[in-house]
This record gives C-alpha cells, sequence and structure tokens, in this order.
C-alpha cells in the first residue's frame, strides 16, 4: 500500500487542488491520499470562508481518502508552525510515504536544501544574517543574502524564497528533516495563478480570487443569492447571468461547487471583520496586563495594541492600522487571532520542543478507504478520535486538555457561523463524520 500525505486549507477547494491530488497520485502510484485540513481558522490568521467539514466533503468527493484536522493552534501558525503540525501528524500515523505539496519551484532537491540550511543554521550563515541584520536589511532580505552567501550555487535559485509556495515547501522539509522522517517530499509545480492573484483564469485560479468573487456578490444585509451553476449541464437557462458566477463554474470541479453552494446557501461566508465585536472585548479586558503572553506577540506590538485600541473600528482595518515597515498584516492578524483563541505561548510550551500534535482527529473518510484506516489504525503512535465523546477514554489528560481547547475555539467560529444565518449554533460533539 502507498499512501501520499497533502496539507491543506482547501478555503474553497478548487481544480488546482485536484490537479495536485491527480497528478500526486499518479505520479507516486499512490493507493491512498491522506489530508491534513486546516481547521476553521487558517494561516493567514482569518477564518475560512466555509466550515472544516464542508471542506472535507469537497476534498473527499474530490480525491481525497481521508481527512484529518490540523487543530486551530497549528491551521492559524505561521508557516513554520502550519508545516510542523501538518507534518507531525502525518508522521505519527506510520503509514503514510510521501509528503505531497504544491510549489512555484517544483524541485524538491532544491527545497530540501534550503530547508537544511535554514534548519541547521550553521555558524558562517548564522554570522552572515547577523551582518545582514545590523546593515538595516529586514529579515527576509537579510536571510535571503546570508543564503547566497553561505551557499552560492544557489544563486541562481534566489528567488525561491519570495514565492508563497516555495516557502511552505521549505517548512515541510525542515519539518521532515527536524523529526527525521522517513516520508518522502514530493512537489509538483503550481499550475495556474499565483497564491495571490485576484483574477479568474481559464481552468486554474487562486483560492483568494474564488473568496472575493463570492465576497462580492452579496447583498447590503449579507445575503446570498448566487444561482445554482453546478448542475450537470452547467447554469440553468432563464437565470440571470452573472460573470464570476459563470467564470467559477470553471474554477471548480462540479462537486466541489454544487456542495459550495448548498453550504452558502445556508451560512453566508464567514470573514474575519464578523468577530470584530468579540475581538475588542477581549482586547480591552486585558488592556492593563499587554498580550505578549499570546503566540506571535512581542513586546512591541504588545504595546502598539494597546496605545492604537482606542482607534479599534473592525477586526480588518485594526490590522491595517496596526501594521508597519517590519511587521506584516498578515502577521498582525495572526496575533490578534491568538488573542481572539487564547492560543498562548505557555501553550506552545505545553506541547513540549517538538510540538508534535498528540492525536489524529477524523473529520471523514471514504467507505472504500477501510484498508487504510486499519493500516493506520496498527501503525499510528497517535490515537485517531473518531468520536469526540470518547475522547477523555483514549487521549492522555494533557491531550484531552488540547482537544478540549480547541473544540472551544470552534465554537466561537460556530457561534457566528450561527448567527450570520438565523439558525442555532452547532455543538461539535453532534457533529456526524463526513463519510462517502
Amino acid at each position: 500500500m502507498i499512501v501520499n500525505g497533502v496539507i491543506a486549507e482547501y478555503n474553497p477547494f478548487h481544480n488546482g487542488h485536484q490537479y495536485h491530488l491527480e497528478r500526486s497520485r499518479r505520479e507516486t502510484g499512490a493507493d491512498y491520499t491522506v489530508v491534513v485540513l486546516s481547521s476553521n481558522f487558517t494561516q493567514r490568521g482569518e477564518p475560512a470562508i466555509i466550515d472544516k467539514f464542508t471542506r472535507a466533503r469537497m476534498a473527499l468527493e474530490c480525491g481525497a481518502d481521508l481527512v484529518l484536522e490540523l487543530p486551530n493552534f497549528y491551521s492559524a501558525a505561521s508557516a513554520e508552525g502550519f508545516a510542523q503540525g501538518g507534518i507531525s501528524i502525518l508522521q505519527q500515523l506510520g503509514a503514510v510515504d510521501h509528503a505531497c505539496f504544491g510549489s512555484e519551484c517544483g524541485d524538491v532537491k532544491v527545497l530540501m536544501e534550503f530547508a537544511k540550511i535554514l534548519l541547521e543554521e550553521p555558524a558562517a550563515f548564522q554570522k552572515d544574517l547577523k551582518s545582514a541584520l545590523s546593515a538595516g536589511y529586514s529579515y527576509p532580505v537579510a536571510r535571503n543574502r546570508a543564503l547566497m552567501d553561505y551557499a552560492p550555487h544557489l544563486t541562481r535559485h534566489k528567488d525561491v524564497l519570495s514565492s508563497p509556495n516555495n516557502i511552505l515547501g521549505i517548512e515541510y522539509c525542515k519539518a521532515l528533516l527536524k523529526f527525521e522522517s522517513d516520508m518522502q517530499a514530493f512537489t509538483i509545480p503550481r499550475a495556474g495563478a499565483g497564491y495571490h492573484d485576484r483574477l479568474f483564469r481559464e481552468e486554474y485560479c487562486s483560492a483568494l480570487a474564488i473568496r472575493e468573487a463570492i465576497l462580492a456578490h452579496q447583498d447590503k444585509d449579507g445575503d446570498y443569492s448566487w444561482p445554482d451553476v453546478f448542475t450537470e449541464d452547467g447554469p440553468l437557462l432563464g437565470k440571470e447571468p452573472f460573470a464570476p458566477t459563470e467564470n467559477l463554474t470553471h474554477q471548480m470541479p462540479k462537486k466541489a461547487g454544487r456542495i459550495l453552494m448548498e453550504s452558502l446557501r445556508e451560512t453566508p461566508p464567514v470573514v474575519a471583520d464578523d468577530f470584530s465585536q468579540m475581538l475588542l472585548y477581549k482586547l480591552l479586558m486585558e488592556k492593563d496586563h499587554g498580550f505578549d503572553k499570546y503566540l506571535d506577540v512581542t513586546p512591541d506590538v504588545s504595546d502598539r495594541i494597546k496605545n492604537l485600541l482606542s482607534e479599534f473600528k473592525g477586526f480588518t482595518s485594526f490590522c491595517n492600522l496596526l501594521k508597519s515597515k517590519n511587521v506584516t498584516y498578515t502577521r498582525i492578524c495572526r496575533c490578534l487571532l491568538h488573542v481572539l483563541l487564547d492560543e498562548t505561548k505557555e501553550e506552545a510550551l505545553k506541547l513540549g520542543e517538538s510540538h508534535k500534535v498528540p492525536y489524529a482527529r477524523v473529520l471523514g473518510f471514504r467507505k472504500e478507504a477501510s484498508p487504510l484506516l486499519t493500516e493506520i489504525k496498527e501503525k499510528s503512535s497517535i490515537p485517531l478520535v473518531t468520536k469526540l465523546s470518547d475522547s477523555s477514554q483514549v487521549l492522555s489528560p494533557e491531550a484531552y486538555a488540547f482537544l478540549s481547547r480547541e473544540v472551544s475555539r470552534n465554537s466561537i467560529y460556530e457561534a457566528v457561523a450561527a448567527m450570520k444565518s438565523g439558525r442555532k449554533p452547532r455543538d461539535e460533539r453532534q457533529i456526524p463524520l463526513v463519510v462517502i
């Protein structure tokens, strides 16, 4: 049995994701694919526009065999934390052969060479890095200069660290090296639009472009009213055409598109500003104590939050207000989300130096994947959680405490989604697995 592992957000699932799953399976000869899927909050420090169970269903309908949850503590972390969390789950399953990811570079040997240097940080590299920082360069520029000085043969790949999927790919490789994993890194060139590209393409666009098209088609009350364009025969006749909708039919597999439309009819897309009041309450309550106990929040950022709090008008506008030359908008988003979700540096210390996720929580699976589940149950070094109600019996006290905190974080997302849709919040303990 050959098994691929993929770490993803699928926010939402689109053609590029399906291309990656299919090509990875074909080129590795894999029998099954395990996806470690971001929970309800993402690596950019924002909520996913649709919940994790809906995204898990998309993945299972379009090529995945088993979907596991990447806890919010990792899914909303920096690239390093995101990668370590996902790789740690795949490694501890004991049944995954390849860690598969897309990259602009497309050359796993190059990415692994960068990863080795950045993980080991040889003395000569550290010296060059300190020198570049002292000269006034920003950290990303200083790091790149130090890398080129330390390894001149990589000069022709000097732009590798300027592309988001390459950066994440290098972090996956670092995690594989750090955990001394037997899994093999496997990458394919990213197809179509770039990560930050907002334009629709003929076949492959970014998830960002799809999200912005979705958010653009809401009325002033936030109601969502796109026609059902994901029928078997394409757009329904007799309905007013809408260009982004018609484009969207070419950007997502039909099954994923239908799931998306069904979800959005029940619950409008969730966005960062939906959490503005919750965040403001938390910031006001803790203003006197500061915020540097939270992940990624430095004393300088904490002071900036306190000094500008009187100008708070909303989540995203506050991020724009707080960002600076040395601290990006995305970094600020993550900082504020860590505060909102109560993700502290103390919690990170309790997870240990390795930062390995202490369990594998199943969000869904395909019935045909029962041999894969059997293999994982036999080989996994961490418990496989399929029922939250049974988790206290299969997890250590520390792992159960971590899972309980994650359930609470997801309840914040669910409360907002429920308010937007006018329904009662769902108890995560009672949401069934997605079984296809």
